[in-house]
C-alpha cells in the first residue's frame, strides 16, 4: 500500500474541469494553513479536497470528487467581501448545460476609488464606442486573471463590475447596483457596441448578479451576441445566448450617459468615400489593402466582420487573405442594407464601411438566396435548419441528435465520449466549433452555435 499523502502542504495535480474543482484550484489552491495565518475554512476546503482525492483512489470510481470540490467551494465563496461571495447564478451548483466553468462565478467587490484607495471616486470621464471596446479588447488580449480583491495596472478591480468601470473610463470601481447610475435604459433593439446588459439582485446581491459589455450581434437573428466580460480564470470575449447563459430574463440593457458624438459621417461607404478624422476612421487600413489582388490580413478580418453581420452565405470557404469574389459581394450586401447606392454600394470598403463593420453600426446583411433559414427548406437534399433555438444549454430535441449524428458523418466526431444523443452539451459546442474552422471562419463566425449557414454546408 502506497504511503499516505501530506495533507498540510501537499495537493495532488487534477483533470477535473468541474466548476466546483477549477474554482478550488484558481482560487484556493495557494492559501495559507491556519498556522501561518491562513482562513481556516480555504484551508479546510483544500484539505477536504485532498483527502476526498486519496480517498477516490482506494475506494474506486464511485467516489464523487467533484461533488466534495464543489460543496466545500460553496461553504468557503459564500460569505466573501461585502458585496461578494456569489456561487453560480441562482444557486451553488453550476447550471446544467453551461459549456465548463463558463458559469456567472462572479462575486465582486464594493464601490471604491482607483487601486483600492479610500476616498470618493472621481468623476466619469466621456468616452466613444470604439474606445469602450478598444479598452475591453485590452483586458481580453492581456487575459486578466478574475478577482475581486486584486487590482489591474490600470487601478481597475479585477471583477465583472470592474471591468465595466474600466470599459466606461469611469472615475472608480463600481458594482452592479450602482453602474445604472451612470447610464440610460434602453431595449434590446436599441443595443450597441459598447453598452451593458446588467443582472443586480437587490434581496441577495451575492446570488448571481451580473454584468456584460455588448460587443454585437452574432448574426441577424440576435440570439446571440459576442459578450465582453470579466469572469473566471480571466477576462474574455465570446458568443453568448441573450441575455445570458442564466437568469437573461433578469438583464436588463444600459447605455452609458458618457458617450460623446464621434463625429462620423452617416453616410457613403465604397471608393467614393473621403478620408476623416475620427478615431474609426484612422484605424481603417486603407484603400490599398482590399480590392483585386489584395492578400492580408485586414481582407481576413474584413471576412469576419461580414460574416458575422449576416454574410456567410457569401462564402464557399475562408474568409481568408486573398481578395475574392466573395469579399466584394458581401461587401456590397453590407453597403446596400445601409441604404447606400451607387459609389457608395461599390463593394469596397472604405472608412465609413469599416467603421460600421467595427463598432457594429448599422443594418445587418439580410436573409437572402442561399441557405435556408428556419421553416424554409433548403437546397436539394438539405433538411430545413429548424432554428437556433433547439441548439441552446438545457435544450433537448431530434436536431441536437441530427446534428451530432450528421457532424460525426463529416468526421467532427472526436468529442464525443457517448452519443451523439438529443440533450445540447458540450461536446456539440465543440463538434459544431470544429466543423466551423474547418471553413476558415474565426472569431465569431466559429462560435460553436450552429446557424443556416452551418447547417447547409454540414448537410450539403
Amino acid at each position: 500500500m502506497e504511503a499516505a499523502p501530506v495533507f498540510e502542504e501537499f495537493e495532488p495535480a487534477s483533470d477535473c474541469d468541474c466548476p466546483g474543482c477549477v474554482h478550488l484550484r484558481r482560487s484556493g489552491a495557494h492559501a495559507l494553513p491556519p498556522r501561518l495565518g491562513g482562513h481556516p475554512a480555504a484551508h479546510g476546503a483544500r484539505r477536504a479536497l485532498v483527502v476526498a482525492a486519496a480517498a477516490g483512489s482506494v475506494i474506486g470510481a464511485g467516489q464523487s470528487l467533484p461533488a466534495v470540490a464543489s460543496e466545500q467551494v460553496g461553504a468557503v465563496a459564500g460569505g466573501t467581501g461585502q458585496l461578494g461571495g456569489a456561487g453560480w447564478a441562482g444557486g451553488a451548483a453550476a447550471p446544467a448545460g453551461l459549456p465548463g466553468a463558463d458559469g456567472p462565478d462572479t462575486p465582486q467587490g464594493g464601490r471604491s476609488a482607483l487601486h483600492g484607495a479610500p476616498g470618493k471616486s472621481a468623476a466619469p470621464r466621456s468616452t466613444t464606442r470604439a474606445e469602450i471596446i478598444t479598452r475591453a479588447k485590452l483586458w481580453v488580449t492581456a487575459k486578466v486573471p478574475y478577482s475581486m480583491r486584486k487590482f489591474w495596472s490600470d487601478g481597475y478591480r479585477q471583477d465583472c463590475s470592474g471591468f465595466v468601470s474600466m470599459a466606461w473610463n469611469l472615475g472608480g470601481n463600481e458594482w452592479t447596483g450602482s453602474l445604472d447610475q451612470y447610464a440610460t435604459r434602453i431595449s434590446k433593439d436599441e443595443l450597441k457596441p459598447g453598452d451593458i446588459l446588467l443582472f443586480h439582485n437587490p434581496a441577495n446581491p451575492e446570488r448571481g448578479s451580473h454584468v456584460t459589455l455588448f460587443g454585437g450581434w452574432t448574426d441577424y437573428t440576435r440570439t446571440y451576441y459576442l459578450a465582453y466580460e470579466q469572469a473566471r480564470p480571466h477576462a474574455r470575449r465570446q458568443a453568448t445566448p441573450y441575455a445570458y447563459w442564466t437568469d437573461g430574463d433578469d438583464y436588463l440593457a444600459y447605455r452609458y450617459k458618457g458617450l460623446r458624438p464621434t463625429g462620423q459621417s452617416g453616410s457613403g461607404s465604397g471608393s467614393a468615400e473621403g478620408g476623416s478624422g475620427t478615431a474609426a476612421a484612422a484605424r481603417y487600413p486603407g484603400a490599398a489593402y482590399f480590392g483585386p489582388g489584395a492578400d492580408n490580413k485586414h481582407v481576413t478580418r474584413l471576412g469576419e466582420m461580414l460574416i458575422a453581420r449576416g454574410g456567410a452565405r457569401f462564402y464557399r470557404k475562408g474568409p481568408g487573405p486573398r481578395w475574392g469574389d466573395a469579399d466584394l459581394k458581401a461587401t456590397r450586401a453590407f453597403q446596400r442594407a445601409q441604404g447606400w447606392t451607387g459609389a457608395d454600394a461599390d463593394g469596397l470598403p472604405g472608412p465609413t464601411t469599416w467603421s460600421y463593420l467595427v463598432s457594429g453600426k448599422g443594418k445587418d446583411i439580410p436573409a437572402g438566396a442561399g441557405p435556408s433559414t428556419a421553416g424554409r427548406p433548403g437546397p436539394a437534399g438539405v433538411p430545413a435548419f429548424p432554428g437556433k433555438a433547439h441548439f441552446r444549454p438545457g435544450q433537448s430535441n431530434a436536431y441536437v441528435t441530427q446534428l451530432g449524428r450528421q457532424l460525426v458523418r463529416r468526421g467532427f466526431g472526436k468529442h464525443y465520449a457517448q452519443g451523439p444523443g438529443p440533450r445540447w452539451g458540450e461536446a456539440d459546442r465543440r463538434a459544431v466549433e470544429a466543423f466551423q474552422r474547418a471553413q476558415g471562419w474565426r472569431g465569431g463566425a466559429a462560435d460553436g452555435m450552429p446557424g443556416p449557414e452551418t447547417w447547409r454546408r454540414l448537410f450539403a
